[in-house]
């Protein structure tokens, strides 16, 4: 609300009040009244109010800003492989059932190789085993890792109005 709006508004309350005050007496006109009847004044009341406006006001700024930082950072990591064994042992024994299964000795797995060979009686022979032995290694290697980082910088600045609210 301006200051102008306020004056006007003012300026009615005050005239109004002043108005009562030069005329105490107001009457309100009537027709004649016989005696002994009582005369009816107004006496204006008069209220003030209050009107209550909100104004926004800056009162300063916020500047954020943001930086993208690579560090690059060696990382020790295992890497697994693993190798097998591979180990021809000869058996030449004929057999005589149905042919052996593959079995497992510890961590060696032993798999059967047959043959047939004709005879006037048909056989089996093992001939060979494949010993085969898995062992799991393990070595460190160092990579190089692009790492990325953010940093937040704020800045804030005042409103120096705030300080005189005149201006």
């Amino acid at each position: 609300m301006s200051k102008k709006d306020k004056k006007v508004q003012l300026s009615e309350f005050e005239e109004k009040l002043r108005e009562s005050a030069r005329n105490p007496d107001t009457t309100i006109p009537t027709a004649d009244y016989a005696p002994g009847e009582t005369e009816e004044k107004v006496i204006p009341v008069i209220e003030e109010q209050a009107h209550i406006t909100k104004q926004t006001v800056e009162s300063g700024r916020v500047r954020i800003s943001k930086n993208v930082r690579e560090d690059e950072v060696l990382i020790d990591m295992p890497v697994v492989h693993e190798e097998v064994d591979v180990q021809r042992v000869p058996v030449d024994q004929y057999v005589d059932e149905a042919p052996p299964a593959v079995r497992y000795e510890g961590n060696k797995m032993i798999v059967p190789v047959l043959r047939e060979e004709l005879v006037l009686v048909k056989r089996i022979k093992v001939v060979e085993e494949l010993h085969i032995t898995r062992r799991r290694t393990e070595e460190h290697r160092t990579e190089p890792v692009l790492l990325r980082r953010e940093e937040i910088n704020v800045d804030r600045e005042q409103n120096d109005n705030l300080n005189n609210p005149a201006q």
